[in-house]
């Protein structure tokens, strides 16, 4: 947990349950529970009402403004309420016990206020191919011993955001399926220590100059995230932990519904970590000497308007949310794939325009090892560090200092390992454009909107 590429994304966790700690963020981090009446942290809760749904996007704004990065809790947090209204419909349809199941497991959860990761994406193989249809089976997580205490399961789960840190896993299917799939047709928990379960840590872009000295090149050297691939070699899951189990016409509503959830979500921490990258080429422009510019005053404007529609659209989704027959509340699904469709370009433009302001000297600047060089190489004495803070100085009253930390960091956001959880995952996190505007599809109702045209227009057919 020290080292020094994952301690930055323990960092961001542990902030999850540092403010919850702390009275001036009480409302937005805590809640009731729904099943035990406790004061829980709001990361393990059942939403109750849209107001928790605008809560739940308020809070995790907040985390992005103080992390500047994935906090990596909201996937269990989407998990939960995904899979506990989907239990319920399926014990109601086939009588089995999965909503009793999820239950007890979230009264552990939020009891011990554990960190819990969502393991949905599957590896996929060709995707042309169902998954049964696969020649490695195993490029879907799947059942492959019945046991009368339980299942045993092998495959994977690829892009796992914060599987190292979490203490549990809750699998869920990544597609719809058919009755052929019956045996991926699966969801459980699993405690992450369990055996068979091992996990590989994903590489991300500048993640080495964790491991040089000093900090400066790293530029958020506190905080940041991490993914893995998490691999099931066979392992036991027994009954009191699975909540779907070959029930195969179900696996597209637990997908639907998580999906929804997270989408949301996008509306909440990615906006918060905009807040911060607005901030850093605000204070690169007046570093610079640039800040009453006209056209820097505009492209910060710009970035405020789209940073902040996206937040609309996360707080939109919320209010218009409703109940689910479980009794807790689920987003308005055309929203919130709304709200991601956006995200996946949005956040592209903040960062180019940052990267506008910036200039060049964002990616062209010398090391912080350069900038602390002892070694004399002018013919006036002047060593290579002296030599650097003299002509990457800032403007009057700035230190070269402050000018390269922040530079640094704009670059970790918007090219280095910051960029995976921000501009990358903001395109493929909770699933790639397509993903989206299928589902908008579906429910943009455009029968109901020809009726309206006809109906004003005097159409009778």
């Amino acid at each position: 947990v020290d080292h020094p590429m994952i301690r930055p994304s323990i960092n961001c966790v542990a902030m999850t349950y540092a403010l919850a700690q702390d009275p001036q963020y009480e409302d937005l981090m805590t809640a009731t529970s729904s099943l035990t009446g406790h004061k829980i942290n709001r990361f393990t809760h059942l939403h109750q009402s849209s107001e928790d749904l605008v809560k739940k996007v308020k809070m995790q704004r907040l985390l992005g403004q103080k992390t500047a990065s994935c906090f990596q809790r909201c996937v269990g947090m989407d998990a939960f309420n995904a899979v506990y209204s989907s239990t319920y419909e399926i014990d109601e349809k086939y009588g089995t016990h999965y909503h009793e199941n999820f239950k007890k497991f979230l009264v552990y959860v939020q009891d011990n206020d554990l960190t819990v990761d969502g393991a949905m994406t599957d590896p996929k193989g060709d995707r042309s191919k169902a998954p049964h249809d696969q020649t490695d089976p195993d490029m879907y997580v799947h059942v492959v011993e019945r046991r009368d205490d339980g299942i045993v399961v092998c495959g994977a789960k690829c892009h796992q955001t914060g599987s190292i840190n979490s203490h549990w896993h809750i699998f869920m299917p990544t597609i719809a399926m058919g009755e052929a799939d019956k045996d991926y047709a699966v969801s459980f928990a699993c405690p992450t220590d369990a055996e068979g379960l091992y996990m590989i840590y994903g590489r991300q872009s500048c993640d080495t100059r964790k491991l040089e000295e000093g900090c400066i090149d790293v530029g958020n050297a506190k905080f940041g995230g991490q993914e893995a691939l998490v691999v099931l070699d066979h392992v036991f899951i027994p009954n009191e932990y699975i909540f779907l189990n070959g029930e195969y016409e179900f696996a597209g509503t637990i997908v639907e519904r998580f999906a929804g959830y997270h989408r949301q979500s996008y509306g909440g921490c990615k906006v918060g970590v905009g807040d911060v990258v607005i901030g850093a080429a605000a204070l690169a422009a007046e570093y610079n000497g640039v800040e009453k510019a006209s056209a820097v005053k505009d492209k910060l404007i710009e970035m405020t308007h789209l940073n902040e529609t996206l937040y609309s659209c996360g707080i939109a989704c919320s209010c218009e949310g409703g109940p689910t027959k479980a009794g807790n509340y689920q987003i308005d699904l055309l929203l919130a794939n709304v709200c991601k469709q956006n995200v996946t370009r949005f956040p592209y433009e903040i960062v180019r325009l940052a990267e506008d302001i910036a200039g060049g000297l964002m990616v062209t600047m010398p090391s912080e090892t350069d900038f602390k060089s002892e070694t004399v190489v002018g013919n006036n004495g002047e060593t290579i560090g002296e030599i650097c803070n003299k002509y990457f100085a800032a403007r009057e009253g700035v230190s070269t200092e402050d000018r390269q930390r922040i530079m640094r960091f704009l670059e970790n956001m918007c090219l280095g390992a910051a960029a995976v959880g921000y501009r990358t995952e903001s395109m493929h996190g909770a699933g790639s454009p397509q993903a989206q505007r299928i589902m908008i599809a579906r429910q943009g109702n455009i029968q109901g909107k020809k009726k309206l045209a006809k109906n004003i227009a005097g159409i009778q057919k």
